[in-house]
């Protein structure tokens, strides 16, 4: 496992095919090496969940975190994602920034619940340097 001290953790309902799928897309985008990943069912996504006092129970929510510094939630991390890709990505971020968080986070809770019906729940089998960027796989 890599030292997660300079890299945004994105934690994600580890059991979603949707969530998964989402991982899998920035892995093949992130060229800065900038992300590592946790599933919320883990150690590791139980206690960053305990220690903020979160539902350890739910997992319906994706969380973008840097050490010592923030967490941002639901369509907020996954905006912040966007533009720390780069590029045309960034572009994207921006962009879904300019609309209300009120109006992102309705279309993202609701993608949210309906996720299970949504994906297709393919196995993804990470490669030997994606599991790197995995906390506790």
């Amino acid at each position: 496992m890599q030292n997660i001290e300079n890299k945004y953790i994105i934690f994600f309902d580890g059991d979603c095919g949707v969530c998964n799928f989402w991982v899998q897309w920035i892995l093949t985008r992130d060229k800065k090496d900038q992300f590592m990943f946790a599933s919320l069912q883990s150690e590791f996504g139980q206690k960053f969940l305990g220690e903020r006092n979160l539902n350890q129970k739910e997992f319906n929510t994706l969380y973008l975190w840097k050490n010592g510094s923030y967490y941002l939630i639901k369509s907020k991390a996954i905006l912040k994602v966007l533009s720390l890709l780069g590029g045309m990505y960034k572009i994207g971020g921006f962009v879904g920034n300019l609309i209300p968080a009120a109006f992102t986070d309705k279309i993202y809770d609701m993608i949210s619940k309906n996720r299970m019906k949504l994906s297709n729940q393919k196995c993804f089998l990470p490669t030997k340097a994606e599991r790197e960027k995995f906390i506790e796989i």
